[in-house]
């Protein structure tokens, strides 16, 4: 049927050789951030008048003012819950669990101040980063769970100004629902603003944005370039690119109704963007097949079904493995965005899995429930950046600044001394004096 390409284990290191070459890649990247130093050259400038011109240039509504006044807000979040109830009980839902979570995770990040040896005492405070915007797309489909995802773990950490930033759409405002979503999750000012030009306006503020300390949230690849180029100038999460999911199953006689599980849950993902890639992990063809099969029943069906089918024409992947140590080198490999294990005994596999964002773990851990109701959070690292980070959560608000106390003492001179002896070694005369006057006190002058 051809609708993805099956392959075996020993020849995904040939397959990963196929792809668009780097150059081709590079070239892309180079031209996306071309655009991207255009917009924020102009709005470091110019301020609000590049802003405004670029918003006129990529927007269809472009607003009049960029600040939205909260009382929208709170109105699209009543009218949404008399419109739309169901919506808006899932939300509230979704919001707590995801409170909840946030509340567990900060719990981890205390802090202390511990004698470490006599009269050295060594301390971190955890302290929330003073003013955080949350970006929220509204493209191909407007993210209301994304402003959750972002601001409610904001909240939980302690930032004082809480800013949601999404692209206008009708009358110049944003999408209602996610303005609705905004008020829900304690947003503290809104603004109708997106793509490149939002990023630097919030990185370097303007006379009408404010400068913040943090940009977290979901993108374009022109978003994506600005976060990335104006990193240092402001504090950002990461650099996400398109979304993914893996799935590893181990049953050799796949029931008809796993195999649609696992199709389903490669169509979530491929229906978000023709760069989307949804790959799964299979022990032998026959299983490989069904859930091809599968896949082309549940498309025919799909609303979504154009996009999707451009996903998987492009990079839907069905691997078949050999043993289960290479699958677990597979995985860990792709380092996927969404990890699904659709094992007979989950428990045995955890432990070799390093790479991931999320892991989803038995079957009936569908991946929806990551990305809208559970607690977790959606925002998660992608194109193999699993190897190195993990998802947006509570700690990319916080901040651990670290504090030295010291009293007279052995350990004391002892620090000092070690101090001194590491400073010469490294020719920094002036580290050395300044410990060894501590040492040795004397008047000015006397040390050569």
């Amino acid at each position: 049927m051809g609708l993805v390409k099956i392959i075996s284990g020993s020849e995904f290191g040939a397959y990963l050789k196929t792809l668009p070459p780097p150059e081709k890649d590079e070239s892309a990247v180079a031209t996306t951030n071309a655009a991207a130093n255009e917009i924020i050259s102009a709005v470091r400038c110019e301020g609000d008048k590049a802003v405004r011109r670029y918003a006129s240039r990529f927007e269809k509504e472009p607003p009049v003012n960029f600040e939205v006044p909260f009382k929208l807000a709170r109105e699209a979040w009543e009218n949404l819950k008399s419109s739309d109830p169901g919506l808006a009980s899932s939300l509230t839902l979704a919001a707590d669990h995801i409170k909840r979570f946030g509340e567990l995770q900060k719990e981890q990040f205390v802090s202390f101040e511990s004698e470490i040896a006599p009269g050295l005492f060594a301390g971190q405070r955890i302290i929330p980063v003073d003013r955080a915007a949350i970006y929220v797309p509204a493209g191909r489909f407007p993210l209301v769970s994304s402003a959750l995802m972002g601001l409610i773990p904001a909240a939980v950490a302690g930032v004082r100004e809480k800013i949601l930033v999404s692209p206008p759409a009708k009358g110049g405002l944003p999408d209602q629902r996610i303005l609705a979503a905004a008020c829900l999750a304690g947003a503290d000012r809104v603004f109708a603003l997106g793509g490149a030009q939002a990023v630097a306006a919030l990185a370097l503020g303007t006379e009408t944005v404010p400068r913040v300390d943090l940009i977290a949230g979901p993108g374009n690849k022109y978003v994506a370039a600005a976060k990335r180029l104006l990193f240092g100038e402001v504090g950002i999460d990461f650099v996400a690119g398109p979304t993914d999911v893996l799935i590893i199953t181990d049953a050799a006689d796949l029931a008809a109704g796993a195999a649609n599980f696992i199709a389903a849950d490669m169509l979530a993902q491929a229906e978000h963007d023709p760069d989307a890639r949804a790959r799964a992990l299979v022990p032998d063809r026959e299983t490989a097949n069904l859930i091809e099969q599968a896949l082309v029943k549940r498309l025919a069906l799909l609303p979504t079904a154009e996009t999707a089918r451009s996903s998987l024409k492009a990079g839907g992947l069905i691997i078949i493995y050999e043993s289960k140590e290479e699958a677990l080198a597979i995985a860990n490999d792709i380092a996927p965005e969404h990890l699904e294990l659709q094992v007979l005994s989950p428990e045995e596999w955890i432990p070799g899995l390093k790479n991931y964002g999320s892991l989803f773990i038995g079957s009936s851990a569908v991946e929806a429930l990551g990305d809208y109701s559970a607690g977790i959070n959606h925002t998660l690292p992608t194109s193999g950046s699993a190897r190195f980070t993990g998802g947006l959560s509570v700690r990319h608000f916080l901040k651990s600044v670290t504090s030295l106390r010291c009293a007279p003492g052995k350990a004391y001179d002892e620090a000092l001394a070690a101090a001194e002896t590491i400073a010469r070694a490294e020719g920094l005369a002036g580290h050395a004096e300044s410990a060894a006057l501590r040492i040795r006190p004397k008047e000015e002058g006397d040390r050569s």
